[in-house]
């Protein structure tokens, strides 16, 4: 049942974002150039691989508000090695590394302490965000001296194909069917359906939820890796709200709040429902602060619509 009801939502996403896109075709001449496309995939791809961490914290039953903060750390992590001498990929290792260590620490907090994934996530969220700071007193990192073949990261393509995206699809492909395949990681839809029930079936639930969580933020360390690869620059302020999109488009693709259900696929079309919508506001010149009161309105519906599903779900 819930196989029909994830597919169902897929599809409904998928008819949804090829009506926005027809009405947008009319609406403006530049929306289906090769350039906005472009831009478009590139704009959700880099997001799209922290979308993929938070979707399968969501359905654990977690969720991570730092992610935005871990992102410009690992930018700021690995600019700052960078121009201390340090060779980029050696930097970036090191920046993914803080990047999982500071998803473990999270995890730490909720299985050892107690504390909810909100509680934790926010705190770490400030504390990311204050390092960044630190590190950098402020200022943007200026990294336009970093390798052409590290900047092909970012930058580059194959065929044609941005490698944004190729890495993007290998990660949604990859993580997709290790979550509906493996068995370890079966045992996130179980402990995010029923903890107690899954304690007693043997599952260690603590630990689920912990390398989990770590998994969350190792995304998010390597979004900032690619993000640094693309940008050429580490700006300290970079990734605020990021968090408020990639829980949206978790949300809208079937990822639920209260944990147990979620898929990749519906998580990416949530993403690129929001980019579409995005690029279309842009396009249609409708002003900043209104594009934020209409993308607050999607998150809205999205969790109203989770908690619609979830009240008769409980009833039946």
């Amino acid at each position: 049942m819930k196989l029909k009801t994830s597919n169902l939502r897929e599809a409904g996403l998928i008819v949804i974002i090829t009506a926005l896109c027809i009405a947008m075709s009319f609406a403006s001449e530049f929306f289906l150039t090769w350039e906005n496309i472009r831009a478009m995939l590139l704009s959700f791809a880099i997001e799209g691989i922290v979308v993929v961490g938070m979707t399968v914290l969501l359905i654990v039953g977690g969720i991570d508000l730092a992610v935005g903060s871990v992102v410009c750390l690992a930018m700021v992590i690995v600019g700052a090695l960078f121009l201390m001498g340090l060779d980029p990929w050696s930097a970036s290792l090191i920046a993914i590394a803080a990047s999982a260590f500071i998803g473990l620490c999270m995890g730490l907090c909720v299985t050892k302490i107690g504390l909810s994934h909100f509680i934790a996530s926010l705190a770490f969220m400030v504390i990311a965000r204050g390092l960044s700071l630190a590190i950098t007193q402020g200022t943007p990192q200026s990294l336009f001296a970093l390798p052409p073949e590290f900047k092909a990261i970012g930058q580059g393509t194959v065929g044609g194909v941005p490698i944004v995206i190729l890495i993007f699809a290998a990660i949604v492909i990859i993580s997709d069917f290790v979550l509906r395949k493996s068995t370890l990681f079966r045992k996130v839809f179980y402990t995010g359906s029923n903890e107690r029930a899954a304690m007693y079936a043997g599952i260690n639930v603590n630990r689920v939820k912990l390398w989990v969580t770590v998994f969350c933020a190792t995304m998010s360390g390597i979004a900032g890796v690619i993000y640094t690869a693309r940008f050429g620059a580490a700006t300290p302020t970079f990734g605020v709200g990021m968090e408020l999109n990639v829980i949206a488009a978790a949300v809208i693709g079937g990822a639920s709040l209260k944990g147990g259900s979620g898929t990749i696929y519906g998580a990416v079309l949530g993403l690129a429902l929001l980019s579409v919508v995005t690029s279309s506001l842009i396009l249609l010149d409708v002003s900043v602060y209104w594009q934020d009161v209409i993308k607050g309105g999607i998150l809205l519906l999205a969790v109203s619509l989770d908690h619609w599903m979830n009240t008769r779900k409980a009833r039946k």
